[in-house]
Order: structure tokens, then sequence, then C-alpha cells
């Protein structure tokens, strides 16, 4: 397996999605794109090579090691969230619950713009 042929495929893809991002000014990060372009790439071939595979599988088994700076960061801001409790924590009732209403608002207008009733779920 060439995982080194997978990284690489990642890593331009990246580089396109900076690319793009800088040349248009997109109000999107780079990378984000770049994993779009490759969504897009592997929805055209239909399958995902053993190289990519690797390498993405080998990149997700570290992907805990990702929240430690986070942790960290929650540690060392400790004081700054004992003292606004209450406003992040309303703040995080109330995002949740309006994203689950406008997610359910959005599935439902799908769901009747594709011609489908309520009943047949």
């Amino acid at each position: 397996m060439n995982l080194l042929a997978g990284f690489a495929l990642l890593l331009l893809c990246q580089l396109l999605g900076e690319a793009l991002v800088r040349l248009s000014g997109l109000p999107v990060p780079g990378p984000v794109l770049g994993m779009a372009l490759l969504l897009i790439w592997l929805l055209t071939r239909g399958q995902v090579s053993a190289s990519l595979r690797g390498a993405s599988e080998g990149l997700l088994r570290y992907l805990p090691l990702l929240f430690v700076p986070a942790g960290v960061g929650l540690i060392n801001h400790a004081l700054l969230l004992r003292q606004d409790f209450w406003v992040i924590l309303v703040t995080l009732v109330v995002s949740t619950l309006l994203t689950l209403v406008v997610t359910l608002v959005t599935l439902q207008g799908l769901r009747r713009w594709m011609g489908k009733s309520d009943e047949s779920a």
C-alpha cells in the first residue's frame, strides 16, 4: 500500500482549496474547500483508493490528540468560564435548540420539495 500517494492527494486537495480561497476571496477555510473538492473527486470516481484509505485511517487513528489543545485551553480559562458560566450555558442551549429547529424545518421542506408526504415516513 502506497501511503505516500494518499497523503499527497490529501495535501494536494488542501493546497487547491487554499489557492481557490486566496484567488476568489471566498469566506471559507481552504482545508474545508479542499475536502469538498476531495469529496467531489471521490464521488465522480466512485471508489476510494487503497492508498487514500490507508492514509486517512492512519490520520484518524491520531484524531483524539487534536482534543488535547482544546482541553488545555479550557483549563487555562477556567476562571473566565466560571465567571460567565450561565451566559455560556444559555448560549449553548439556545444555539443547540435553534440548530435543531432549523434542521427540522429544512428536512421538512426538502421532503415536501421531493414530493413525499409526512405519512410515508
